[in-house]
C-alpha cells in the first residue's frame, strides 16, 4: 500500500526498502538524480527495471503528477540514507512528570556523570597545589612574574572604565593591552567587572579564573575525546591525563593570569569544532552512504553551521589572545592541505566536505581584521594571518577539485599545494615587507630570546633527553607517542579527519616543544586524547578493560573510488546496535561504548595501581614545578616591610621602586607601587648592581629611580666583597673587613631574602685630631635579628670625619653619643657633634 505522503511515513518505507534490497541505495541515488535535474519525470528516464521502479512507487517513495513521477520528499528520502534522525512534527502530549524523569534517567549515564565530575575535579585540585603560597599574608601572590603584568593592565582598565559595557576602553586602548594580547587583557577586565569590579574582584580574577578556565578545557578535552573515539571511558582517560600533565599545570595554576589559560582555551574550541565537523562528516558517510548523499545531509544540518561560526569564533580569539599565535594557524594550514588530499583520496567533493570550514575562515578572518581596524587591536601582520590562510584554504580546495577530475597521482597534488603556500608566503613578503619584517622580529623573540627556563628545549640534555617529556608532560608522554604513530598508520589508509586534525596538531606542536618548552602546554591538549586512547588500550590488553572502538579496526583496506574511501569508525566491527544506528541516524551518541563497568574487587585494585603509576607519578612533578615559579615567605614578608616603610615616608613612584633579580621584580613592584608593567631596568641593572663591590656608589647613580632594593640567596658562593654577601649575609652593617653602608637601611632579613630601604642617611661631622680614626656604632633590631652596624672613618686635615648612616637611633662615636631620627635619615640632614 503507498504510503499517505507523511514524513515519518516515507522515512519509514525508505528504511525499509533500503532495508529490503541490497542495490537500495543506488536505486534512490537514480531517482533523486532525476528529481534534482527535472521538475517532473518519466520512467524512461531513469536507469531502473520496471520491478524496482513500481516498487518504488507503490511504497510511496515516488509519487505520480499529472501523468510524470517526482520523489514525494527528497529531503527526508536523503536524510534516512543518511542516517539522520527526523524531528517528528506533530505527537501526542507528555505522560506526565514521572515520565520526564524516566528520560532524564534514560539521557543522563550517571557513571559517565560521576567519573567526568570527578576527572574535573582532579583538574581543578592539581591546579591549587600552591594554594598556601598564593594566599598568604592577606595578599593573593601569583606565581611568576609575568602575570602581573596582566594584573596591572586589568586594574587600569578598571581604573578607566565605568562598568563592563563600557568597551571604549578597549577601543584603541594603549599599547600595552592592544599590542599583543589584547583578548585576554579584555576578558580579564572583562570579568573582573562583572564580578563587580575594585581591588577584591581584580583579586578573584588573578586568583580563579586560570583554575575555572582549566575546568573549562578539560571539559572540551571529553568531548574532543569522546567524538573521536565514540568511547566515555576514553574521554575521562583523556581529562585526567590533562589535569595531571605538570606543564600545563603550571601554566594554569592558581593565581597564574596570564595569556596561557586564554590560548589554551581557544586552541580547545578551535580542535573541538574542527573534529565536530569531521567527524560528522565521517559518520554521514558510514555505512556504504553516497558521498554525495552525506556531504549534503551534513551541509543542512543546522548543527553544521553553528559549529562552523563557533570555529571562527574561536579563530579570531585566538588570534588576539597572545603574541605568538600566527604559530598556532599553520598546523590549521596544513591539514586543511592534508585534508583536501584525503577528501579527494576518498572521492569526496574537497569544496563541499570544507564548506563548513571555509566559512568559518571567513568570519575569522572578517573578525581579526575588523578587531585590528576598528579598535586598533594587534599587529596588521598578525590579524592578517587567518586571511592569508583563508586565502591557502581556497587554494587547496579548488586543486583538490581539479584533482579528483584527474588521474594525477596524489603526491602531485600535496607537493602542488606546497608550492601555492611558498608563492603566497613570498607574495606577501613582497607585497607587504614591513609586516613581513615585524613577524620576523617576533619570530626572533619568541624562538631566540634567552634566559628564561621555557625557553629551553622539550629534549633539553639536562634532562638526558627522555626525561624532559616526563618531568612536564607526565608518564603517559611515550604512551602518547605510540599512538601518535598509530594515528599517522590509519590516516594513510583510511578516511579519517578527526585523527588527521588531531595528528597534525600533535605532530606540530611536538616539534614546536623540541626547540621550546613553552608549546609543550599547548602540545598537552591533543596529547591528553591520544595518552587516553593508549591507557585504555594498555589496560585491555591486560585484560583490565574492553577495547576501545578506533583499535578494533581489523579491515584497513583502501576502499573507494581513489582508496582510502570512507571506513567504519569502528573497524568493520560494528555490533547489530551500531549497524542499525548508521541507517537509524548519525547521532554520536548511538554509537557510543556501553557506560563504564565497575570490575571486580581484583581487577580493581589493578586498576588503581596503574591509575597511581600513570596519573600519581604525574601528579608528584606538578608541586615541584609549581614550587620553582611560587613566592615564598620570606619575599612576601619582604614585600610587606617595603610597604609599611613606603607608606610610613609617604613615598609614591617612582621613589618606592623595588630594585630586584628581574624574576621577582613585577611581583614587588606590584604591592608596593602597583607599577608592574615592565621589568627592564631591573633585568638590565640588578645584575650590575648584585655582583658590584662598591653599593654606596651605585646610590648616585639611582637618581632617585630607585627606592629599595631586594637581595635573594643564589646558587653557589659569590665573592664576600659582592653586593649580594654584604647585604645579604651582612646585612649591610659591615664586618668581615668590610664598612658598614651609608645608604641602605635593612628593613626585613631572611636567609632566603633581605630588604633595604635606598635612603640618602644623615651625615655626622665628627670634630677630632687630624689623621684619628674614629667609629660610629649603633644596635639594629630588624626582623627578629639584633645586629651591630658600624662605620669607621679618619679625621681629615680640617680636623672633622663625615660619616653617612641609614639608620634611626642612638649612634655612639668613642664616648659621646648623638641621636638620629628617621626623618634625619629620609631628608639626608647633617648633625654636628660637639667636641
Amino acid at each position: 500500500m503507498p504510503t499517505d505522503g507523511v514524513p515519518g511515513d516515507i522515512a519509514d518505507a525508505t528504511a525499509s526498502f533500503l532495508e529490503d534490497r541490497d542495490d537500495g541505495n543506488q536505486a534512490l541515488e537514480i531517482v533523486l538524480a532525476a528529481d534534482a535535474n527535472h521538475e517532473t519525470w518519466t520512467f524512461d528516464d531513469v536507469d531502473l527495471d520496471s520491478g524496482t521502479f513500481g516498487e518504488l512507487v507503490s511504497r510511496g517513495i515516488v509519487t505520480k503528477v499529472d501523468g510524470a513521477y517526482r520523489v514525494a520528499d527528497p529531503a527526508v528520502v536523503e536524510s534516512v540514507m543518511a542516517g539522520e534522525e527526523l524531528e517528528p512534527e506533530t505527537g501526542t502530549a507528555s505522560s506526565g512528570f514521572d515520565l520526564d524523569l524516566e528520560r532524564l534517567r534514560d539521557a543522563v549515564d550517571l557513571r559517565a556523570l560521576t567519573a567526568l565530575l570527578g576527572a574535573l575535579l582532579v583538574v581543578a585540585a592539581a591546579r591549587m597545589t600552591a594554594f598556601r603560597s598564593v594566599f598568604q599574608q592577606g595578599y593573593v601572590v601569583s606565581p611568576g612574574n609575568d602575570p602581573y603584568y596582566f594584573r596591572y593592565w586589568m586594574e587600569e582598565l578598571m581604573a578607566t572604565a565605568s562598568g563592563p559595557a563600557d568597551y571604549e576602553v578597549l577601543v584603541d586602548a594603549p599599547t600595552g593591552v592592544s599590542g599583543v594580547r589584547p583578548l585576554a587583557h579584555a576578558t580579564n577586565w572583562f570579568i573582573a567587572e562583572l564580578l563587580g569590579g575594585g581591588q577584591g574582584a581584580a583579586d578573584t580574577v588573578a586568583a580563579w579564573l586560570p583554575v575555572v578556565a582549566s575546568v573549562a578545557l578539560g571539559l572540551v578535552i571529553y568531548k574532543l575525546a569522546v567524538l573521536l573515539t565514540r568511547d566515555i571511558r576514553v574521554g575521562v582517560a583523556s581529562v585526567l591525563v590533562f589535569a595531571v600533565t605538570p606543564i600545563n599545570a603550571v601554566y594554569t595554576g592558581l593565581g597564574f593570569i596570564d595569556h596561557q589559560l586564554h590560548q589554551y582555551f581557544w586552541l580547545g574550541i578551535t580542535l573541538l569544532t574542527l573534529t565536530w565537523l569531521a567527524v560528522d562528516l565521517q559518520r554521514r558517510l558510514e555505512g556504504g552512504v553516497a558521498s554525495r548523499v552525506g556531504v549534503r545531509a551534513h551541509l543542512r544540518a543546522p548543527q553544521t553551521w553553528i559549529v562552523a561560526v563557533a570555529f571562527g569564533g574561536s579563530v579570531a580569539a585566538g588570534i588576539h589572545a597572545w603574541g605568538g599565535s600566527p604559530l598556532l594557524l599553520v598546523p590549521l594550514a596544513a591539514y586543511v592541505g592534508l585534508r583536501v588530499a584525503m577528501d579527494a583520496r576518498a572521492d569526496v567533493s574537497p569544496a563541499l566536505a570544507n564548506l563548513p570550514l571555509l566559512a568559518g575562515l571567513v568570519l575569522g578572518s572578517g573578525l581579526s581584521l575588523a578587531l585590528h581596524h576598528r579598535w586598533g587591536w594587534h599587529a596588521e601582520f598578525v590579524a592578517t594571518t587567518p586571511a592569508l590562510v583563508l586565502g591557502g584554504t581556497v587554494a587547496a580546495v579548488a586543486l583538490g577539485e581539479l584533482w579528483q577530475r584527474s588521474d594525477v597521482h596524489l603526491g602531485g597534488l600535496l607537493a602542488l599545494e606546497g608550492l601555492v603556500a611558498a608563492g603566497g608566503l613570498f607574495a606577501f613578503t613582497r607585497l607587504q615587507p614591513e609586516a613581513w619584517a615585524e613577524a620576523m622580529t617576533r619570530v626572533d623573540d619568541l624562538f631566540f630570546r634567552e634566559g628564561a627556563t621555557e625557553t629551553a628545549s622539550l629534549f633539553a640534555t639536562e634532562y638526558y633527553v627522555i626525561f624532559g617529556p616526563l618531568y612536564q608532560l607526565g608518564m603517559g608522554f611515550y604512551v602518547a607517542l605510540a599512538v601518535l604513530g598509530w594515528v599517522a598508520w590509519i590516516v594513510a589508509r583510511r578516511y579519517e579527519p578527526g585523527w588527521l586534525l588531531v595528528g597534525t596538531y600533535a605532530g606540530y606542536l611536538l616539534v614546536l616543544a623540541g626547540i621550546q618548552v613553552r608549546f609543550a602546554g599547548q602540545l598537552a591538549i591533543p596529547l591528553a586524547v591520544l595518552t587516553g586512547l593508549g591507557i585504555v588500550q594498555l589496560l585491555a590488553v591486560v585484560d583490565l578493560a574492553r577495547t576501545p572502538i578506533p583499535f578494533r579496526e581489523s579491515d584497513v583496506s583502501t576502499g573507494g573510488a581513489r582508496g582510502g574511501g570512507p571506513a567504519a569508525a569502528d573497524g568493520g566491527e560494528r555490533t547489530d546496535e551500531s549497524q542499525s544506528s548508521s541507517k537509524r541516524g548519525s547521532d554520536s551518541s548511538r554509537s557510543l561504548e556501553p557506560s563504564i563497568s565497575i570490575p571486580d574487587g581484583r581487577r580493581i585494585g589493578y586498576l588503581l595501581g596503574i591509575g597511581l603509576l600513570v596519573f600519581g607519578l604525574s601528579l608528584i612533578y606538578v608541586p615541584g614545578l609549581t614550587a620553582d615559579v611560587t613566592h615564598g615567605e620570606a619575599k612576601i614578608e619582604a614585600v610587606s616591610a617595603i610597604g609599611d616603610h613606603a607608606d610610613a615616608a609617604n613615598q609614591t613612584y617612582p621613589e618606592n621602586f623595588v630594585l630586584s633579580e628581574w624574576g621577582d621584580n613585577r611581583m614587588y613592584n606590584h604591592f608596593v607601587n602597583g607599577e608592574s608593567q615592565s621589568y627592564g631596568y631591573a633585568q638590565s641593572n640588578y645584575g650590575e648592581f648584585r655582583s658590584g663591590t662598591d653599593p654606596d656608589g651605585r646610590y648616585d647613580q639611582f637618581s632617585g629611580r630607585v627606592g629599595y632594593v631586594v637581595v635573594t640567596a643564589v646558587d653557589g658562593d659569590a665573592p664576600a666583597e659582592s653586593a649580594q654577601v654584604r647585604l645579604l649575609e651582612e646585612y649591610g652593617a659591615g664586618g668581615n673587613g668590610t664598612d658598614g653602608l651609608a645608604h641602605y637601611q635593612a628593613l626585613f632579613v631572611d636567609d632566603e631574602a633581605a630588604a633595604f630601604a635606598v635612603v640618602p642617611g644623615a651625615t655626622l661631622e665628627i670634630p677630632g685630631e687630624s689623621g684619628e680614626n674614629v667609629t660610629v656604632e649603633t644596635e639594629v633590631s630588624v626582623s627578629g635579628e639584633s645586629f651591630t652596624y658600624e662605620r669607621e672613618e679618619v679625621i681629615e686635615d680640617n680636623g672633622q670625619a663625615t660619616v653617612t648612616v641609614p639608620y634611626a637611633g642612638e649612634y655612639t662615636v668613642g664616648n659621646r653619643t648623638v641621636r638620629v631620627s628617621e626623618d634625619d635619615v629620609l631628608n639626608g640632614s647633617s648633625i654636628s657633634l660637639e667636641e
